[in-house]
């Protein structure tokens, strides 16, 4: 990987940061150490807090043994990653392979101010440059209790000119009408998304497999998953309030649209 955009020097090492949202359907902070190796800038170690896949690697330039975080385990990724940082730093530059530089490190220390000023603008990152998107809600609305369904059909989408019919499922909450799951049925890059305001995970649906998408997705509100659905989103008052009769009552005049939608705009 290429070196973080924002580089501070903590003592005999550089910690560098940068937030990778170009990655689907993941994302999250990149933190990376890095030493200089016979006159090379090497990247030791590198920690990907990611939402969904966490993962660090000792040594990228070199063995890259890479290891997955269990967030069960050690809790936020970020905080687990700068914790070893301040606290195991030689012991991880020694098992990367670098014994001169974790010598180095034991001898000399790191300084802890410049750690903190890691630590904060690690956070300020982490806030204000999450990917999220926020959708158009859709033409035809299906209210269901406390969620509603928009529908509409989507043209002429980024550089592949993609096309097709998107689901969106929303509702209310103080004063504002959020989007918690959003199903784009394309025709080149069909996914979904889970809390497309929230973490934004999208999934892209292998059609081998899922058959049609329109038709999958459909199903998903028929077999009675759309709560379990909403709570991996993040919400799960809303999941634990939502009434699977409403959303039955309304699925097939939604599903009759979806499909007129489709007819109507073939090519």
């Amino acid at each position: 990987m290429e070196k973080g955009d924002t580089v501070i020097n903590i003592g005999p090492v550089d910690v560098t940061l940068s937030y990778r949202k170009e990655i689907m359907p993941d994302q999250g902070l990149m933190v990376q150490v890095y030493g200089d190796i016979d006159g090379h800038d090497t990247e030791i170690l590198r920690f990907d807090c990611f939402d969904q896949d966490p993962h660090y690697h000792y040594g990228p330039e070199n063995m890259n043994i890479r290891l997955h975080m269990d967030k069960t385990t050690v809790g936020t990724p970020l905080g687990w990653t700068l914790k070893n940082i301040r606290t195991n730093l030689p012991s991880m530059v020694r098992r990367a392979g670098y014994d001169d530089l974790a010598s180095a490190v034991e001898m000399n220390g790191i300084d802890a101010n410049k750690m903190d000023e890691v630590e904060e603008i690690a956070l300020g990152k982490v806030r204000d440059e999450r990917r999220t998107v926020t959708h158009f809600r859709g033409d035809h609305i299906y209210e269901a209790g406390n969620i509603r369904f928009g529908v509409e059909y989507r043209d002429n989408i980024g550089a592949a000119n993609d096309r097709g019919v998107a689901i969106h499922v929303l509702t209310d909450h103080l004063g504002q009408e959020f989007e918690l799951l959003a199903f784009d049925c394309f025709e080149i890059a069909p996914h979904y998304h889970y809390g497309p305001r929230n973490q934004d995970v999208r999934i892209y649906w292998d059609v081998t497999t899922s058959g049609h998408t329109l038709a999958w997705t459909l199903d998903q509100f028929k077999a009675g998953n759309l709560a379990s659905m909403i709570e991996r989103a993040g919400y799960p008052t809303v999941a634990s309030g939502l009434d699977n009769d409403l959303v039955q009552a309304v699925v097939p005049a939604m599903e009759e649209k979806a499909w007129a939608l489709v007819g109507t705009n073939q090519r």
